[in-house]
């Protein structure tokens, strides 16, 4: 039976466990939509192309499967860039359909064309176009493939307007992917498992590799076997849950200074650990990832692991249980410390309250079930202390890129998801701004997603280095806006709270709402922090 290029599309992303579709709507791209009507994906059309990308990433994300948006020609493609780039450094197998001019007109000045396949070269695992109708089930099949091939990443497909509405009798391939689960040789595993037996003060750091590897039961019995103390970041979070006794996330740094064997797993020696420097030269570490390329960058381990994360857990909890209840309780006591000080803080009486006031109050009100969206900078660094986490993908942040302006579309797809779970995002004020226009879509489709706005009026993880080099602060103050009456002007619920007493008593009842609602929290924005002796500011 022939059918038409957007009904073979949409076939193959049925066929693949696609079951929704974000996009912005275009002329180039309307065979795909009358497809995906015809197979029963539901279109979930956003208010920005970025914003379909960024929730396409987050269903990803949330599915360990591909997430995928649609994005009309020329501008509509280029939009779409950003959240593509922030899928691309989670590893996120995101899949851009872009919309495209006619090929038979190429060349000859159509609406919108432009070279799109070099613009996400550098941004996606693939990037090519599709230049005959029947050809369409086999290359989106093949783009998919490399979209989950760990190391996961995003693809791009040009599809052209006519290749979309031409006709083919193709067949759809019979088979999806499996996921590779390559395993280390057996002589290198156990190397690690010596040097784990011989350990007296282990630690643990674990990142995303985890998560997208579902090592989510392997994880936890490697750390209980072997009483490995442990530090998670990116989507690894709550795959070792809060309460859990070898659970830290304060003490890190000490940790690592007195520890004498580091294991870095599913993560990379970025930024985020000083490109290595926060493991002292004194200590050996060993680096596990399922990307061979990221192992020995910028420092070289002791033992390099390449393979998939769950198969190595798997191995290496067949070490001797050792008992190491003298280091465990060592740490605890500094991570006590440190907590009780950030709790200290936060009881000081601040109008308005101040940011540690406003976490403590904030995560107070949050249930074990809850998935929290974290959109922002400085308030998300304070937060990351504080928010309990209990359950793999219940913590979903932008990521190394950094990216503002994931909340409310990471939050649309996770409440698509799932429904009965309450979708709680932790924004600062300068994150709402990017793509707050997205609580109409979450109206539009009737999702009760929840904003959390601490509002300080400010860019200020910017403003905070500025003053401090410049003596002075510029381009980074803002408004202390109303951001709630924004969204009751789309139809939303939105509430202004002042206490913490109030902000907790807000946030359960909009659990109980039907519609998407934001809160808006006035906080200081002059409280000292941490790490930061502040100077007055001529243009404050």
């Amino acid at each position: 039976m022939n059918l038409d290029g957007g009904r073979l599309v949409a076939k193959v992303l049925k066929k693949n466990g696609v079951k929704a579709l974000f996009t912005l709507s275009g002329e180039h791209i309307l065979p795909i939509y009358e497809g995906c009507l015809s197979e029963n994906i539901e279109i979930i059309d956003t208010r920005h192309e970025a914003a379909a990308a960024h929730a396409a990433d987050a269903y990803a994300r949330l599915t360990r499967n591909i997430g995928v948006c649609a994005v009309t020609s020329g501008p509509g493609v280029t939009n779409a860039v950003t959240g593509v780039a922030n899928a691309y450094f989670v590893k996120s197998p995101l899949v851009c359909l872009g919309g495209a001019a006619p090929l038979n007109t190429s060349g000859q000045g159509a609406l919108q064309e432009m070279d799109q396949i070099s613009v996400y070269k550098p941004i996606t695992k693939w990037a090519g176009s599709i230049y005959k109708t029947e050809h369409i089930p086999r290359v989106l099949t093949h783009a998919i493939r490399i979209a989950l091939t760990p190391p996961m990443g995003p693809v791009y497909i040009d599809l052209p307007k006519d290749i979309l509405e031409g006709t083919s009798d193709a067949t759809i391939p019979l088979f999806t992917i499996s996921p590779y689960k390559i395993m280390p040789e057996e002589r290198s595993l156990k190397k690690i498992v010596h040097l784990i037996e011989k350990s007296k003060k282990p630690v643990l750091l674990c990142g995303s590799e985890a998560y997208w590897d579902k090592a989510d039961k392997s994880l936890k019995n490697f750390v209980e076997q072997n009483d490995m103390p442990t530090f998670l970041n990116g989507m690894a979070r709550g795959m070792i849950p809060s309460d859990h006794p070898l659970y830290f996330n304060l003490c890190r740094k000490k940790a690592f200074q007195e520890s004498d064997l580091i294991i870095i797993a599913g993560t990379p020696l970025d930024f985020r650990l000083k490109f290595g420097a926060s493991i002292p030269s004194n200590v050996p570490f060993v680096m596990i990832s399922n990307d061979p390329t990221i192992l020995g960058q910028n420092k070289d381990p002791l033992e390099g692991l390449s393979g998939n994360l769950h198969l190595i857990f798997e191995f290496l909890s067949t070490t001797k249980k050792s008992d190491r209840k003298d280091w465990i309780d060592n740490l605890r006591n500094i991570e006590l410390d440190m907590k009780n000080k950030l709790i200290d803080k936060a009881k000081k009486e601040h109008i308005p309250m101040s940011a540690f006031t406003f976490i403590e109050a904030f995560n107070s009100a949050l249930d074990k079930d809850d998935i929290i969206i974290a959109d922002g900078g400085e308030i998300v660094t304070t937060a990351a202390k504080r928010i309990n986490l209990y359950n793999a993908g219940h913590w979903l942040d932008p990521g190394p890129m950094g990216c503002l302006g994931v909340g409310a579309p990471f939050a649309i797809a996770a409440k698509w998801l799932n429904p009965d779970k309450n979708i709680i995002i932790l924004y600062g004020d300068g994150s709402f701004g990017l793509n707050g226009f997205e609580f109409d879509t979450a109206l539009r489709f009737n999702l009760p997603i929840i904003g959390v706005v601490a509002n300080d009026a400010q860019w200020t993880q910017v403003l905070q280095p500025q003053v401090n080099h410049y003596g002075r602060a510029v381009a980074t103050k803002l408004l202390p806006t109303r951001y709630e009456k924004v969204v009751e002007g789309l139809g939303c619920y939105g509430f202004y709270v002042k206490t913490p007493e109030e902000l907790i008593k807000t946030i359960k009842h909009a659990k109980t709402l039907k519609k998407p609602t934001l809160i808006n929290v006035p906080i200081d924005p002059d409280v000292e922090k941490d790490d930061l002796q502040r100077k007055s500011s001529p243009a404050s």
